[in-house]
């Protein structure tokens, strides 16, 4: 094919789509390829992402993808409000390599999609960047330098506090009020520091299994020993953890992802949200529970945290506003009834990062009452919805006879449980050869005994969508 563009030059691209080579990497190589033989000289610029689309008659994120592939390995540069042009020093290569134009492409290819097949990551594409961007500089350029360069509150800015607990007071069902509640930056961050101001070494910490090993590196930092507890299609066998209670004294808190658990997505039934609640309170242990998804819930509505009820005592709530937002902005919080805790978490707080991000949270805060974040989570999640139920079509349509699943209700991921035994390692082998890559089931175990995966399917394009549930049938099949 020969896109003609409105450009002095001729840009040929041959697609096969019959071929194992992801569309994408095929134009990214035709690209390449366009630059080495000197067609495309330095500085020349590019279609838009458009206009190259419409030509190729792909969907656009397709070329998206092909520009971000040639733009991460410096082929290309991208000048803001200028658009995409061919770099002016182009990357090194060895004669041999020149030769080997799509094999390097491939390998490259691969690198770029060690998380293509992920654990569920929002797309940052639809995220409101923009108005963040403008909501940053107009709170910039509107208080007075002296109030933005001095310091804040280790727990957060106050009438960001506010609006977070008067959120979650009326999306989900809490009581809470801004001294409760602790911005930090990111969620991993709430993890650690409840695990270093709630633990002692030698203390015991539940957890689910499978569940979310970032969190148990944190409580383990902390000096407290894991006890798993396994999941089934109803959540964390409650059963099993009234049992350990009664075996071990030193049993300090229990970690819980109960909305859409990690990584199964399963929800934690209303009989065992009851029986944990009951047993926390006779115990005194602590409920550690990370609502890492609640936003994004296809159904009528999420079901409500177990720290929005009023009978609990003893828990940590923690949450982010990552996946509202934007990927990269590292606001989290977590929220705690206990007043001793809450001090011993603001000293580490000011420890360790002084304070948080206060332009960036008086920004986010600024978008939360223009009604920004309403908008767009109502807009990301009929667009995650709409990714949700193309996966749920393709999963029947290539992979229904080799695995089993359940269509989550909510979550960017799906988890999917293999018919018969794998062995993950060579199925792995096997998919990076295809130029994928899986996260594995021990990413997930406690004991390596795991036999699923998770599917994310928010950021993948159609194609790329198509081309991992195909990609895993083939490596599934007998």
């Amino acid at each position: 094919m020969v896109v003609q563009m409105l450009r002095p030059w001729k840009l040929e691209i041959q697609l096969d789509h019959q071929s194992d080579q992801a569309l994408y990497l095929q134009i990214a190589d035709a690209i390449i390829a366009d630059i080495q033989s000197g067609r495309l000289q330095p500085g020349t610029a590019l279609p838009g992402s458009r206009a190259l689309a419409k030509h190729l008659q792909l969907n656009r994120n397709t070329v998206v993808e092909a520009l971000n592939v040639l733009l991460n390995e410096e082929w290309l540069v991208s000048k803001e409000r200028k658009g995409t042009f061919v770099a002016a020093i182009l990357p090194a290569f060895s004669a041999n390599d020149k030769k080997n134009t799509t094999k390097k492409s491939v390998d490259t290819g691969t690198l770029l999609l060690q998380t293509l097949i992920d654990d569920g990551s929002p797309d940052s594409k639809i995220a409101p960047v923009a108005e963040l961007a403008r909501a940053y500089r107009q709170i910039f350029n509107r208080k007075a330098k002296w109030q933005i360069m001095g310091y804040s509150s280790e727990f957060g800015e106050v009438g960001f506090r506010k609006a977070m607990a008067q959120m979650l007071n009326h999306q989900r069902g809490m009581q809470i009020n801004e001294q409760q509640i602790c911005i930090t930056r990111g969620s991993q961050m709430a993890m650690y520091l409840t695990a270093q101001c709630l633990f002692q070494p030698g203390d015991v910490i539940m957890v689910e299994n499978p569940g979310y090993k970032p969190a148990w590196k944190a409580f383990e930092n902390a000096g407290a020993r894991l006890l798993p507890i396994n999941v089934d299609e109803n959540g964390i066998v409650v059963a099993e953890v009234e049992r350990c209670l009664k075996k071990f004294s030193n049993i300090k808190a229990i970690y819980i992802t109960p909305h859409h658990q990690y990584p199964t997505t399963v929800t934690l039934s209303l009989p065992r949200r009851l029986a944990l609640i009951r047993l926390s309170n006779v115990y005194g242990f602590t409920i550690i529970e990370d609502d890492y998804d609640n936003e994004f819930h296809f159904g009528y509505r999420p079901i409500l945290p177990l720290s929005s009820y009023a009978e609990l005592k003893n828990y940590v709530y923690i949450g982010t506003m990552s996946k509202v937002v934007a990927p990269a902005l590292r606001i989290g919080y977590l929220v705690t009834g206990d007043e001793w805790l809450m001090q011993k978490v603001g000293e580490l707080r000011k420890i360790i990062d002084v304070q948080g991000d206060s332009i960036m949270e008086q920004a986010v805060l600024q978008l939360i009452q223009d009604g920004t974040v309403k908008r767009h989570l109502k807009k990301a999640t009929h667009y995650y919805k709409n990714k949700r139920d193309l996966a749920e079509k393709l999963l029947n349509k290539y992979l229904v006879e080799q695995v089993d699943f359940v269509t989550p209700d909510g979550g960017l991921a799906f988890w999917i449980v293999p018919k018969k035994k794998v062995n993950w390692q060579l199925v792995d082998e096997k998919i990076q050869q295809k130029g994928f890559k899986i996260i594995l089931p021990d990413t997930y175990s406690y004991d390596k005994t795991v036999n699923g995966i998770r599917l994310g399917y928010a950021y993948l394009s159609e194609e790329q969508m198509r081309d991992s549930v195909k990609v895993l049938a083939q490596v599934l099949s007998p």
